[in-house]
């Protein structure tokens, strides 16, 4: 039986199996599709025009978000239509292209909106430059010396990302900040000159500083000693700089000093440390009895009896050395955290309300695996692969969350 020529509003199949598609009310060959059926021979090139059609969707989109350039949009435009009408397809390929037409408008209301935009940017750009001059011309009378150099820099880097004026009102602006920065750099050095001299003045201080803590170095008033230290402390701090190079000099000959005062301070109470490091000791032990009697808590309300009994023979041993105090402490909290912890995992195992929620999340999961089955069933039935697929890994997605739910409603059972 010899299969008759299928008809289309938009082209058709001849006894010989050619394809033809009307175009300008004229028909064009657009080819064959061999050993296939004139319904298949059509629907394969109607799939053709149906791609060109998501091409002309897609270019509409990015026209009309302006995604590309108007130059851009026109040329692709143009290409689009050359290939919609000489494409090898059937389908409506006039109206086709024709849907392209209305971007021109589009792209030359987008054209229009760019002049307007690059004509805002320049008019921004003269404010931005203005701005930038009033401050230059703020900062050159300014003595923010740690930060005006820095700053000059920032402005001068932002200056030049900035597009140009006109030549006259560009040029003046720079002129006016050129002169700007040349002043605040002027005085800047003047300053450094006057901070030279203030510099060696400090230098004299310091020196006189150093003389007078080593008076006090030998000293074995140490309460206060140690006030006079603070005291010349205090006045180094108020003298000011004195370069840095003289400066850590200095520092190292007077830290000296009082670092050697304050070691022999530290040895004398050191014989004080041996009582503390004794109780030291015996916290420690008592410490790690606790917590080997305790952890890991399997019986909260035994722990908290032994834990009581600990913290209170604990609390009656004396002061431990002071670069210790926070580890202990650190171990005594993690212990009572400990206890704290297994009371409130033991009240979330045997609460209803959690096993509730849990089980009902289970039965959710079992419900709903039990829905994706029947689609499977239905779609292995048609055949349909796709269905098949996205069934399957469906129900392998919940199977995991069902095996998830499953472990923590045991673990809340046992």
């Amino acid at each position: 039986m010899t299969d008759t020529p299928r008809p289309s509003a938009f082209g058709r199949v001849a006894e010989d199996g050619t394809v033809y598609v009307l175009l300008h009310d004229t028909e064009r060959v657009v080819g064959q599709v061999p050993d296939s059926t004139p319904e298949e021979a059509l629907q394969f090139f109607e799939r053709r025009a149906e791609a060109l059609e998501v091409e002309v969707g897609l270019l509409t989109q990015r026209v009309r978000n302006g995604a590309l350039h108007p130059e851009e949009a026109r040329k692709a435009i143009a290409n689009l239509k050359s290939s919609i009408l000489s494409a090898n397809a059937v389908g409506d390929l006039e109206g086709l292209a024709a849907r392209l037409d209305p971007l021109l408008e589009v792209i030359d209301s987008q054209a229009e909106v760019r002049r307007e935009e690059k004509a805002k940017s320049l008019a921004e750009a003269r404010t931005r430059k203005e701005e930038m001059v009033a401050q230059a011309e703020k900062l050159a009378n300014s003595s923010d010396w740690a930060a005006g150099v820095q700053r000059f820099r920032e402005l001068l880097d932002e200056w030049k990302t900035l597009p140009r004026l006109d030549r006259a009102a560009d040029d003046d602006l720079w002129h006016r900040f050129s002169t700007a920065r040349t002043t605040y750099t002027r005085r800047r050095k003047t300053h450094f000159a006057d901070l030279s001299t203030a510099q060696a003045q400090s230098q004299q201080v310091k020196e006189q500083i150093i003389a007078e803590a080593e008076t006090l170095a030998e000293s074995t008033d140490w309460g206060a000693t140690a006030g006079q230290f603070r005291d010349l402390m205090t006045r180094w701090k108020a003298a000011g700089g004195a370069g840095r190079h003289v400066d850590d000099a200095l520092w190292a000959k007077f830290r000296a000093i009082q670092d050697g005062f304050f070691t022999r301070r530290t040895e004398v109470f050191s014989a004080q440390d041996e009582e503390f490091q004794t109780n030291l000791t015996a916290k420690t032990d008592l410490l790690a009895k606790a917590e080997a009697e305790i952890l890991p808590v399997t019986d909260v309300p035994k722990a908290r009896a032994a834990y009581r009994d600990f913290i209170a023979a604990y609390n009656g041993l004396g002061k431990v050395p002071a670069d210790h105090v926070k580890a202990m402490e650190s171990r005594v909290r993690a212990l009572e955290a400990a206890i704290d912890e297994a009371d409130k995992r033991e009240w979330a195992r045997t609460d209803p309300e959690t096993r509730a929620r849990a089980q009902e999340t289970v039965n959710l999961f079992s419900a709903q695996i039990a829905k994706l089955q029947e689609q499977l069933a239905k779609a292995e039935a048609k055949g349909d692969k796709s269905q098949i697929a996205k069934a399957q890994a469906s129900i392998s997605t919940y199977q995991i969350w069902l095996d998830q739910a499953q472990a923590t409603l045991g673990d809340l059972n046992a």
